[in-house]
């Protein structure tokens, strides 16, 4: 899902830096090992910087908001969250031990600005990189040498890797996909409309309405609901779900019956903790090309903007609803 993006020559340097160095190819392969895709890792950044904006308190959804202080914490909550996610052993020496081998984590918002402290020489560091306007992440594993780290001028004397030894980076993932944070990207005009509203329900249907086959995380909802109960302000009986039906809009959430919906539509999937919506319309005979559903008994198939509006089907209620794997067009 997280599809890796190494150069021919990043590949070949972690190559090389792993044959030489048993130990870091232990770690290497462990977490490898424990998160094949990425896809652990980057939920747990996403949910790191959603932590820090804490947007159903705050509405902050730009990590331009953030105070100093909140982003100087930010490193040691990805450590401690990578922790619990993992459960990595307490280090001696170094925050973790992994493979039995004591491995230190440090996280940059800036990708080359891990800051290393002096008693990590000589040992394994996890270099964790995410931005959040580049919708990227990448995380490596260095062998701290000091010749290979520029003196810092910092009061408590922290190095930083020199550029010519980036490459000395045996990366697990490098410029992998961060789940994206829908506010911080949609259209300017859009997201000043979903924000119009002084109602919480009114901003979430508006936001359904106008971010259509894009992954919305629940860090999301929470911020435009700004409310506890913001699940249920989702959800039919009341919800965005039963109040955008009028107008065409399905929205899935992480239910494997909802994401065999979204598949079958060729849409994104949604993930855990993740919602999607589109509009649909039946399907008819100038439909016949595009990939159909079968919902609430008819066929589907995503809308175009010159299809009118109709009332969507209902969604399965349940996790466990049966949804028939192939397309019945297909199944001829």
């Amino acid at each position: 899902m997280l599809p890796l993006d190494y150069s021919a020559a990043t590949s070949i340097a972690t190559d090389e830096t792993l044959r030489n160095d048993p130990e870091l190819a232990a770690v290497h392969e462990y977490l490898r090992g424990a998160d094949p895709t990425g896809e652990r890792f980057a939920r747990v950044l996403r949910e790191t910087i959603d932590q820090l904006l804490n947007g159903e308190a705050t509405g902050r959804y730009d990590w331009k908001e953030l105070f100093k202080t909140e982003k100087t914490h930010a490193g040691t909550l990805v450590e401690i969250n990578l922790q619990r996610e993992f459960k990595f052993r307490d280090g001696n020496a170094m925050d973790y031990r992994i493979a039995g081998i004591e491995v230190d984590c440090k996280y940059s918002q800036q990708f080359g600005g891990w800051m290393i402290p002096p008693e990590a020489v000589g040992h394994v560091c996890l270099l964790v990189w995410a931005d959040d306007y580049k919708n990227q992440w990448s995380a490596g594993l260095f062998r701290v040498q000091d010749e290979w780290l520029n003196r810092g001028g910092n009061r408590d004397l922290k190095l930083t890797v020199k550029a010519q030894y980036r490459s000395r980076i045996a990366w697990l993932w490098h410029n992998a996909d961060l789940p994206e944070n829908v506010l911080l990207h949609m259209n300017p005009i859009d997201r000043e409309a979903v924000f119009s509203f002084k109602s919480g329900q009114q901003r979430l249907n508006e936001l359904f309405r106008r971010v259509q086959q894009r992954r919305i995380g629940r860090n999301v909802v929470r911020t435009v609901a700004q409310q506890k109960d913001y699940m249920k302000r989702v959800r039919g009986n009341g919800g965005s779900r039963s109040a955008l039906r009028a107008e065409g809009i399905l929205i899935m959430g992480d239910y494997e019956s909802h994401r065999k919906i979204a598949g079958q539509l060729q849409i994104p999937v949604p993930r855990e903790g993740e919602f999607v919506s589109v509009r649909v319309t039946t399907a008819r005979p100038h439909h016949r090309h595009q990939p159909l559903a079968f919902i609430d008994g008819s066929n589907w198939v995503v809308a175009a903007s010159d299809d009118p509006p109709l009332m969507a089907p209902k969604l399965p209620t349940t996790a466990s609803s049966t949804i028939p794997d192939l397309f019945s067009r297909n199944a001829d």
